[in-house]
């Protein structure tokens, strides 16, 4: 059912300094910061030659990303992103077999411009898991 790793998502409390390490220290191709307000995050994605690495940084002060990093300060892995052929569909097979979707169950439009499910992480080992329909 899934597919190909789309992106590892890391929460950063200073994007501009994240940003930095990356396209400096790393070497890496990264995007401008994109403000996603439906989303509560401003998003920057460093592009691999096999996969995206989504730097996510709070935008308004009900961002979940927020929450995030007053738990963790200094930011980290926030979740993995994997890609679906069909998202109607693999959310159904997933709650059918018992994992829980978060939000009300439908599909919102995320930073790609595509439909995007996130699965509840105690159902994935600690991890929160997004789907991408591609």
């Amino acid at each position: 059912m899934i597919g190909r790793l789309n992106h590892i998502a890391i929460a950063v409390p200073d994007l501009d300094a994240a940003t930095a390490l990356y396209r400096d220290t790393l070497g890496a191709d990264v995007s401008a910061p994109q403000d996603l307000p439906e989303h509560g995050v401003t998003v920057v994605f460093i592009t691999l030659d096999n996969t995206k690495v989504e730097l996510l940084h709070p935008l308004g002060a009900d961002s979940p990303i927020a929450g995030f990093l007053s738990k963790n300060a200094d930011g980290g892995m926030h979740h993995i992103c994997y890609e679906v052929d069909d998202i109607l569909a693999a959310s159904a097979k997933l709650t059918a077999s018992g994992a829980r979707v978060l939000g009300n169950g439908s599909p919102k439009i995320g930073a790609h411009g595509k439909p995007i499910l996130f699965l509840h992480p105690k159902d994935f080992n600690g991890v929160l898991v997004e789907l991408e329909q591609v």
